[in-house]
């Protein structure tokens, strides 16, 4: 039976390095705070990192997949086989996050998880099938708790395996924002209505019916109240895998780049395991997804963009990164007003 260990996370806080972070940002040649939230940017990435001078280092990105015996009860507007086909796009290079990824030179790896298709090997894939989608959670627990440990274990020892020290999260799994907001429900304590979004554009009708289905669910594993337990009732192969990326990137010190609701549930259940991995992180947007923004209030984590965005794969990750590059190159690269001989009054 597969186990894992929990990698320790450190708390990053160091009040000299602040000291000194904040000392430099002031002093860049503009008016006090003129930077606004690029500034606040710029000193996250530098706690992280523990540098005065940041440089991000061959970005991660990193979309896991994975198909969910929940989606037979029409919690999706897409059916499951959506899933394979979106990874055979990710893999060929036409979804939104391969472009974008392409664009701002983030290495892609999309794993399967747990998606219900075989894929032919090639560049840019690993192969980490627990078992073909999840079981439904209407009926038992998504998974077993053997199986949802292995999917940790994978997801820490994929990221070991990564260079660089910046890892971007996204996702794919139809029937994976259900999941999400079953998790924010039960291990944050907000009522399942007020979790409950369209997902991949589900109408109001449909809307309503997935909220009654997440209700049932919640109330089958009510029994379900620790973070891994919760993770096992509901799923999925590929939110518990992103769990250990996410927790061992942040052992690492890595920049963890969150992208959407479902890499931001990973991030939930990371956290309650090990309070000081949301340290690590730093939300790319908040998405349309009413659970979004809640989940993010409660991890304290203030998003970069708010584009109304409800795609997944990491495209929300991929779009902010440009943010976090412009955050490390005004704290390393722009002048103070010693170095430029530019008076301050």
């Amino acid at each position: 039976m597969a186990t894992f260990t929990l990698p320790p996370v450190a708390d990053l806080h160091d009040a000299a390095l602040a000291g000194r972070l904040q000392h430099a940002i002031d002093n860049k040649t503009k008016p006090l705070g003129a930077l606004g939230r690029l500034e606040a940017l710029a000193l996250r990435i530098g706690a992280i990192l523990g540098s005065e001078t940041p440089v991000l280092r061959q970005p991660q990105m990193l979309v896991c997949a994975a198909d969910h015996g929940l989606a037979a009860r029409g919690v999706s507007a897409y059916p499951s086989d959506v899933t394979w086909q979106m990874v055979e796009n990710f893999l060929a290079g036409g979804a939104a996050v391969s472009v974008l990824a392409r664009q701002h030179g983030l290495a892609l790896t999309v794993v399967d998880c747990g998606v219900r298709r075989d894929f032919a090997p090639r560049d840019g894939l690993l192969v980490r099938k627990i078992a073909v989608g999840t079981a439904d959670a209407s009926l038992g627990p998504a998974m077993s708790a053997a199986q949802c440990a292995e999917a940790i274990a994978n997801g820490m020892a994929i990221v070991r395996d990564l260079p660089g020290n910046a890892l971007l999260l996204g996702e794919m799994g139809i029937g994976n924002s259900s999941v999400a907001a079953m998790l924010l429900a039960r291990l944050v304590g907000h009522d399942i209505e007020a979790c409950t979004g369209a997902g991949t554009g589900l109408d109001a009708e449909g809307r309503a019916r997935k909220a009654r289905v997440l209700r049932d669910v919640l109330a089958l594993h009510a029994g379900a109240t620790s973070p891994l337990d919760a993770l096992a009732a509901f799923g999925g192969f590929e939110v518990a895998t992103l769990v250990g990326a996410a927790l061992q990137a942040a052992e690492e010190r890595r920049v963890i780049v969150v992208d959407g609701f479902i890499a931001s549930a990973a991030v939930l259940v990371a956290q309650a395991l090990r309070p000081q991995v949301v340290q690590r992180c730093i939300a790319a947007h908040v998405s349309a997804e009413p659970g979004h923004a809640l989940l993010l209030a409660h991890l304290g984590l203030d998003p970069l963009l708010h584009l109304d965005l409800r795609l997944g794969e990491g495209s929300g990750a991929a779009l902010a990164w440009p943010l976090l590059e412009s955050a490390c190159v005004v704290l390393r690269d722009m002048a103070s007003f010693e170095a430029a001989g530019v008076s301050r009054q």
